[in-house]
């Protein structure tokens, strides 16, 4: 008998709101909570920014992949960042135990919530806009996901609520 995926991993641009609905998820399915970016900086000892300033995108995305492929738990909704999905080896992994959520929001909308997108700590060329990160990315995210939700005009309850209902029950 095949074992049911245990975790709910989130995918999506940043802005997309994976941390805030993750944490929201959490609560309501009563599982632990994980933020890979976190994970990231603490092992590090050091911002996204700082990484990404110091040693390239490229080398961020390496170190993403390192922590993402040793991340073991159960019974977690695990919050990614946006550019895990450039991993294959990082998303088998976390599709080996989990389902994976694409939370899909319009650019306009992740326009008004990223206000920071050149200091965020993003896996990008210094010379991409968010349009084209989202560009580059969709094909990504869409190729990963289980499950791809429609955010447009849904607040993070709302959100947590469509993915109980089309994974859980």
């Amino acid at each position: 008998m095949l074992k049911k995926p245990s975790n709910i991993v989130l995918i999506g641009m940043p802005g997309s709101g994976k941390s805030t609905v993750g944490i929201i998820l959490a609560k309501l399915t009563s599982r632990d909570f994980v933020d890979t970016d976190v994970l990231i900086q603490t092992s590090q000892g050091r911002t996204l920014q700082d990484i990404v300033d110091a040693e390239g995108y490229m080398a961020f995305r390496e170190i993403e992949e390192r922590i993402l492929t040793k991340l073991d738990c159960a019974n977690h909704v695990i919050a990614t960042g946006g550019s895990v999905v450039y991993s294959h080896v990082a998303m088998t992994h976390l599709k080996s135990n989990g389902v994976i959520v694409f939370l899909n929001v319009e650019l306009p909308v992740l326009e008004s919530r990223i206000h920071n997108f050149a200091t965020r700590g993003l896996a990008k060329r210094p010379d991409q806009s968010i349009k084209d990160l989202l560009e580059e990315r969709f094909v990504l995210y869409t190729k990963y996901a289980d499950v791809s939700i429609e955010c447009k005009d849904l607040i993070q309850e709302e959100v947590c609520e469509k993915i109980i209902s089309l994974i859980l029950t």
